[in-house]
């Protein structure tokens, strides 16, 4: 019996993958579900450093239920996609937030909650204080000392505006990241004082 010969042409599984990427997302119109399907399955983990905490609890209570916006609260960061920082951010603290947006699988944002997340709030000018935005790339800001549950909610479907109108996740899946995620590095080890 005569054996026969065989080809096998093998090429650069990368480019390959991502002219499958292109074409899955682009023809058959992908990126917009999963955008859709991020937007409306927020999982956010919460920091509660002070009183935020309180409007954070009141926002998903029932009489506010941002439940309904598609936002579930969650405990564990590996399973969400969204953080709120709630409050002042210490610099013991820091390292905290950082380790916890570290640990969250991509696509995945940030709301700074009040006037102490934004610039400090009462604590302005103290030598412990960590801004949100130097540690992790913040998406959305609520103003307020303290905001509001409504504002909770208007953060929650601005964000979702946003994921759907640029089209985050869908660009995050074509491309394999985010490169406006990308200027936040802290500029010193926010953990160093923890490894010693």
């Amino acid at each position: 019996m005569a054996q026969e010969e065989g080809k096998v042409y093998v090429g650069n599984l990368d480019v390959s993958a991502k002219k499958a990427r292109k074409v899955l997302m682009g023809k058959l119109r992908l990126g917009k579900l999963v955008d859709w399907g991020t937007a409306f399955s927020l999982w956010p983990v919460h920091l509660t450093t002070s009183c935020c905490g309180c409007e954070f609890a009141a926002a998903w209570s029932p009489r506010y239920d941002n439940e309904q916006h598609g936002a579930l609260p969650w405990v564990g960061a590996r399973q969400t996609n969204m953080i709120l920082v709630e409050g002042t951010v210490s610099k013991k603290m820091a390292c905290a937030v950082r380790v916890v947006w570290e640990q969250m699988p991509q696509p995945k944002f940030a709301i700074a909650m009040g006037a102490c997340a934004l610039d400090g709030g009462i604590f302005y000018n103290s030598y412990n204080i960590v801004r949100p935005w130097e540690i992790i790339p913040v998406d959305i800001y609520i103003p307020g000392c303290p905001p509001r549950p409504e504002a909770v909610a208007r953060a929650i479907i601005e964000l979702q505006r946003k994921i759907r109108k640029e089209g985050v996740a869908g660009k995050f899946v074509e491309e394999g990241w985010r490169p406006d995620k990308e200027y936040v590095k802290p500029k010193e080890d926010v953990c160093a004082w923890w490894r010693g």
